[in-house]
């Protein structure tokens, strides 16, 4: 290698997971050890990004610190599961997928329609007990489709059927729900900001809703999507007529089992992109004074990748303050050339194309990504 860095210059890391091969947080450190390689003196900040499933709060805590805090919650089940919130300073990061996610579910029944996320808002409570001011709530992952209707109970939302009964309200059973009471919940998260990284734009109900769209993946068949959807509908009526609150076209409403409209109504939490809010809790703009490159990445590298994920949200931001992006990419698909537009500098794919299979390519994947960091150091 000819060409060299100067020393001391600061890089900051910012990779997704490249899905099936490696975790962000494995990456960062290939990363990293790439840029070591390159300048031993470079000063680099790590900040593994996660979309709100599973693995977001190690990678809030990897970046940002903080500690992680276990509490005894309800599984979807109805199950004991003992599961972890991270905390950083008055920010609690509770991620849903551990306490509702689609691993977990698997294992008692893998059934939507009566899976709950009543175990979040226990994990939620438990942050806000523990003196939490804000809430960074991960959907993503989930094993549920009850519109966020457990979680709320667990805050102190009460659900009524039309007999007066309380009760539980699961994807089954939402079309059941009478009158809503909302009061107490009010009360509990009072002067708590709550912020839900959704990174879909699925609404909570109809063909490109929760049920349709994601309920067969987690168990629904044919039959049960048409009744979780009509039951959401239902569901989203009930809130409006109690709360006033109008779910029914909330752009990432049908997140997570509809858990995006669940949070919108009763927890009052802003729905935004998840790499918008890894960005503002870094405080961005100040990270980047005085950096060399940024550099991040994904699994594959599409279409999709433009609608303001991970690579497009970085480097729209960076763009404003001339920073340069390289994006270092497992595969690239299709026309990405719009990529460039949005402030990216540079795409290097770590797939040669020569693999015959897909564990050749997962056994190569770390010494791939590692040659293509060197190809992108020299172009930084």
């Amino acid at each position: 290698m000819n060409k060299k860095a100067p020393t001391k210059e600061k890089y900051v890391i910012m990779p997704d997971s490249f899905k099936g091969t490696m975790d962000a947080i494995e990456v960062c450190r290939i990363m990293e050890t790439s840029i070591k390689a390159y300048d031993p003196q470079a000063q680099i900040i790590s900040v593994p990004i996660a979309d709100g499933g599973e693995g977001t709060v190690d990678c809030f805590l990897h970046a940002f610190g903080g500690e992680k805090k276990e509490a005894q919650v309800t599984g979807p089940f109805g199950e004991t599961v003992h599961a972890c919130y991270g905390r950083i300073g008055e920010t609690a990061v509770v991620e849903m997928a551990a306490v509702s996610g689609f691993s977990i579910g698997k294992k008692g029944g893998n059934n939507p329609s009566t899976a709950t996320t009543y175990g979040v808002g226990e994990l939620i409570k438990a942050a806000v007990s523990g003196g939490a001011k804000k809430i960074v709530l991960g959907l993503g992952g989930s094993c549920t489709n009850d519109g966020g209707a457990g979680m709320a109970a667990a805050l102190g939302v009460r659900f009524y059927d039309e007999q007066g009964n309380l009760f539980l309200p699961t994807g089954g059973t939402l079309d059941q729900i009478s009158r809503i009471e909302t009061s107490e919940c009010g009360r509990f998260l009072k002067g708590i900001q709550i912020e839900a990284m959704c990174d879909i734009e699925n609404p909570l109900y109809g063909p490109n809703g929760a049920a349709y769209v994601f309920a067969p993946q987690k168990g629904a068949d044919p039959d049960m999507v048409k009744d979780l959807d009509l039951n959401l509908r239902i569901y989203a009526q009930r809130i409006k007529e109690w709360t006033g609150i109008d779910v029914s076209e909330i752009k990432g409403g049908g997140a997570a089992g509809g858990m995006g409209a669940g949070a919108f109504a009763f927890l009052g939490a802003e729905l935004k992109q998840g790499i918008g809010v890894i960005l503002d809790l870094l405080d961005f703009e100040t990270t980047l004074r005085d950096c060399r490159v940024i550099f991040t990445g994904e699994g594959q590298l599409d279409r999709q990748s433009l609608g303001g994920k991970v690579i497009a949200g970085i480097a729209r931001r960076a763009k404003k303050a001339q920073v340069p992006v390289i994006a270092v990419v497992g595969t690239v698909k299709g026309d990405i050339s719009p990529i460039y537009d949005l402030g990216v500098s540079n795409v290097f794919q770590t797939d040669p194309g020569t693999y015959k299979n897909e564990e050749e390519l997962k056994r190569n994947c770390r010494k791939d990504l590692a040659r293509a960091m060197m190809q992108a150091l020299t172009h930084a």
